[in-house]
């Protein structure tokens, strides 16, 4: 699958389980580690562990596997690692206390919203 697939994938799971603030970086001149990071939140810790368990599941529907899932356990910071994407599901006061959107954001972060998402310049950056 190519890392544009698995990040529609992606941002498709967390609006299946409505993620709050969806947020997509592509990181690929920035680190070699992936090629998009995506940032959600969720409202509890149990929406935390629902979201990241349908990235996971339907990561697996579509044959990828994930390299590495941390953090299930407490379900307040959820990183799921499929490769070519890197998913942070996060409680609201860990995304503000880490600031991820911070570290990777060089103006080519993408806001996501429920059914479709935009970039910066509000032009429609998947066909939905």
């Amino acid at each position: 699958m190519h890392p544009e697939q698995l990040k529609d994938l992606v941002i498709a799971a967390l609006e299946d389980m409505k993620a709050v603030d969806i947020k997509v970086f592509d990181v690929r001149g920035i680190t070699s580690i992936a090629d998009f990071m995506v940032i959600a939140t969720g409202t509890a810790d149990r929406h935390v562990k629902s979201v990241a368990g349908n990235v996971v599941t339907r990561a697996k529907q579509a044959g990828q596997r994930p390299l590495g899932v941390e953090g299930e356990r407490e379900g307040e910071w959820i990183l799921v690692d499929l490769g070519d994407v890197v998913a942070h599901v996060m409680l609201p006061r860990l995304r503000d206390f880490y600031q991820l959107e911070k570290l990777w954001d060089v103006g080519e972060g993408i806001q996501a919203s429920p059914g479709k998402w935009r970039d910066e310049s509000n032009t429609l950056a998947r066909p939905g």
